[in-house]
């Protein structure tokens, strides 16, 4: 008979580093990594962060030092006169920017964004400097919990998961610190202060565990490992990792599923970006990092509408100049390559849809014909496909207006299409209206609510129970950094999120349960950043990474978007 054994499915019957810490006295303890380039970041992004835990009176006078870079006379990130101070040997000193207490728990972060330097504080901005330093290009060694010359300035306390990425800066704003210990994402370059697994004596080789493969030398004979953390847990939306297919000559066994963890999980959420040329990008939603190349459309389509189940993306018309273009395509999330024609929207040469879905019906809604004078109207039309199914699209219904650029999101049972812009009167003019159907039906639309401003071009997406729209373009054709949410059972007036990192239209928007990322877009050239949202909160967005190739007007779904149930 076979044995299912949970603790090897999840990969906890070996013990990992999740949830601990390291402890330092202060005097001649310290960790050194060895010279990598890893630590030279020139002038670009990085990000340093960690929970810290003073047990020392006499951090009022000197500097502590958490984290060097340099041996001393680069960078450091300190403890001073109950402050935390950023410096580095072009910026000085930030003036000892936030004060957090002694024998408390306390996440801190450094973040460079295009050589302006944030300063955070349990997730609390606590100012920003110009910071054009040059870190260099060759090799420096980082240090942890002091410096090689520091005599009694090291760290009296706890340091846990201490995190630095290099090319990434993770925050920019306010935000909320993490729950859950941190891991190795995008840029990741040192993890370290976070191994649980300690025998509790002096010099414990535990202590020295690190995620990303770099050797840390420890210094000093009473640093450990400690069970002692900020009470963080484990993030439970991977697993361990079941490739390939396995055949058993027997069925008393469990078979694992074949493909790779992160094709298979639709928690994690894969976002894909297409159009504007024919590219596809595509990201993994619960992480950060930049897009990578997934395949191409069989033709360019800017403008183009998207939507998705579990397992297949649907990308639909689109601007083929001089005209539009009235194919859909498909692709299966879940692996790289090529997409393959679905089939037709009914409508000819048709562009600027709006796309939403439940985990089985796909809808595209608006848009306009091409070529088109500016006072031809916005089409009311709704067509529907199955998404399984290759085939054209069938007559759904009519929205209450008919406008071009909307944006779509959906629950598993409700479609929603939001703002645009209706050319059938002059001068042109925006909607603000929200418009909804029953995605398992058939019929026109109903009024839903409006949106806090008329606009088009935003990018819609959201979770089972929240819709997002975000960015656009006001009448004149100016590009907008405003949210707006609503919960999508009721029906009401749209209410304020928070912000974009950039003022853009034309984003492509992506989700799994939790988490929104908003890619690309135009203001009023292509851009490539991505943001992101916890979709449950409210607040500005924070930078997620970048695009390989900037992206505007192009459809954007996931594998585990709020439609999917």
């Amino acid at each position: 008979m076979g044995i299912l054994r949970t603790d090897k499915i999840s990969g906890l019957e070996t013990p990992t580093a999740v949830t601990g810490s390291v402890y330092f006295d202060g005097t001649g303890d310290i960790f050194t990594v060895a010279a990598s380039n890893d630590f030279a970041w020139g002038t670009g992004d990085f990000t340093w962060e960690a929970w810290v835990y003073s047990t020392a009176s006499d951090h009022t006078t000197g500097n502590h030092y958490m984290f060097d870079l340099g041996g001393g006379n680069i960078a450091a990130m300190t403890f001073y006169q109950n402050k935390f101070n950023y410096y580095n040997s072009t910026v000085g000193s930030t003036g000892q920017l936030g004060t957090f207490p002694a024998n408390k728990w306390t996440h801190l972060a450094v973040s460079r964004k295009n050589q302006v330097s944030y300063i955070f504080i349990d997730g609390i901005l606590q100012g920003s400097i110009s910071d054009n330093h040059n870190y260099g290009t060759s090799a420096l060694i980082a240090e942890v919990a002091g410096y090689a010359g520091g005599g009694t300035l090291g760290w009296d306390g706890y340091i846990s998961n201490l995190r630095v990425l290099k090319g990434t800066a993770l925050y920019t704003s306010d935000f909320t610190v993490p729950t859950h210990a941190l891991e190795v994402i995008g840029d990741t370059v040192l993890l370290c202060c976070n191994n649980s697994d300690t025998n509790g004596n002096a010099g414990d080789p535990a202590a020295g565990a690190e995620a990303t493969g770099k050797i840390i030398t420890i210094t000093g004979l009473d640093i450990r490992a400690s069970t002692f953390s900020p009470s963080l847990t484990r993030d439970f939306t991977g697993g361990t990792e079941f490739s390939g297919v396995t055949v058993f000559d027997t069925q008393g066994y469990f078979v694992p599923p074949s493909g790779t963890t992160e094709q298979r999980d639709s928690s994690g959420g894969r976002g894909i970006i297409a159009g504007t040329d024919n590219g596809i990008h595509y990201i993994t939603i619960s992480t950060f990092g930049n897009s990578q190349d997934f395949g191409d459309l069989t033709y360019s389509a800017p403008y183009s509408a998207g939507c998705a189940s579990h397992t297949r993306g649907l990308i639909a018309g689109g601007f083929n100049s001089p005209t539009g273009n009235n194919t859909i395509n498909a692709i299966t999330i879940s692996t790289t390559g090529n997409a393959i024609n679905f089939g037709d929207i009914p409508q000819t040469a048709i562009y600027g849809m709006g796309g939403c879905s439940s985990s089985t019906r796909g809808l595209f809604g608006g848009g306009f014909k091409a070529p088109s004078p500016n006072a031809d109207a916005g089409l009311l039309q709704i067509n529907y496909v199955t998404i399984a199914s290759l085939g054209d699209a069938g007559d759904f219904g009519d929205l209450v207006f008919g406008v071009r650029y909307p944006s779509g999101t959906s629950s598993p049972t409700r479609g929603l299409f939001a703002a645009g812009r209706d050319s059938a009167n002059a001068p042109v003019f925006n909607r603000n209206k929200i418009d909804y159907v029953t995605i398992a039906t058939t019929g026109n639309a109903t009024d839903f609510g409006d949106l806090t401003d008329a606009l088009y071009s935003m990018a819609g997406t959201g979770s089972a129970t929240r819709g997002l729209f975000a960015g656009g373009y006001n009448p004149a054709g100016g590009a907008i950094n405003l949210m707006n949410y609503v919960t999508i059972a009721t029906t009401g007036n749209a209410q304020d999120f928070g912000d974009l990192s950039l003022a853009r239209g034309g984003a492509s928007a992506s989700s799994n349960p939790t988490r929104a990322t908003f890619a690309g877009g135009s203001n009023p050239s292509a851009q490539n950043v991505i943001d992101y949202v916890e979709i449950q909160s409210t607040g500005n967005a924070l930078n997620f990474g970048d695009l390989y190739s900037t992206r505007y007007a192009a459809a954007g779904f996931s594998n585990s978007h709020g439609g999917l149930s």
